[in-house]
């Protein structure tokens, strides 16, 4: 199952925990299957029929079917460039 570092999970419990936001909000990631897969990655009020959840350190993270299957070794990480961009990586469990 995909983890996250602890950056990913404050950066994940940032954006999702707004004012405004539904409790059940998380950040959902999803995959087109191609020969080269390529990942969405958006703030959701909730999960979508058939999505994995993931919960770690306070963070939700739902993942498509797909990307559940692409991720299930994966860790998460997350950083905010010097502009105030948020940029996600991907690395494999060790």
């Amino acid at each position: 199952m995909l983890t996250l570092t602890e950056n990913a999970s404050t950066i994940v419990k940032d954006i999702t925990t707004q004012p405004g936001l539904a409790d059940t909000a998380g950040l959902r990631i999803s995959s087109e299957e191609a020969a080269e897969p390529t990942f969405a990655v958006s703030a959701t009020e909730s999960p979508e029929p058939g999505d994995q959840t993931v919960q770690q350190d306070g963070a939700t993270v739902y993942l498509d079917p797909n990307a559940a299957l692409l991720l299930d070794d994966k860790v998460l990480d997350a950083a905010v460039d010097p502009a105030g961009k948020v940029e996600f990586a991907l690395g494999l469990q060790a």
